[in-house]
């Protein structure tokens, strides 16, 4: 997941805040068919952002992601992607400061300070 996020939205190598969760599959519920697409083994990707990326880049993401973890083994119809989206001033990444408002961007970002 972070290769991908360096490569396609140009995030820095070292903004490396994760939580990755194992679940039991009961735990996990799936349409197995929606949108055409037969899931088995679902790995759900969430990622939490800064707004602004152009369409090109999030269409990129979900590419490279995909690449990634089927060269791990994964099937590309279970990897399921989903972004959410907030502003610079959602974030507050240490010592009570909004460090992303004080940078007023981030990589791959079109965002107003």
């Amino acid at each position: 997941m972070h290769q991908a996020l360096v490569d396609a939205i140009g995030i820095p190598e070292g903004d490396r805040f994760q939580v990755v969760t194992p679940h039991d599959p009961e735990e996990l519920i799936f349409d197995p068919n929606y949108l055409d697409v037969a899931r088995r083994d679902v790995v759900c990707v969430q990622i939490t952002l800064v707004a602004g990326r152009p369409r090109e880049l999030k269409l990129d993401l979900y590419r490279q992601i995909t690449a990634n973890l089927t060269a791990v083994g994964v099937r590309p119809e279970d990897v399921f992607v989903m972004l959410a989206e907030n502003a610079l001033d959602n974030w507050s990444v240490g010592n009570g400061r909004a460090q992303l408002v004080e940078l007023g961007t981030v990589a791959g970002a079109r965002v107003e300070p």
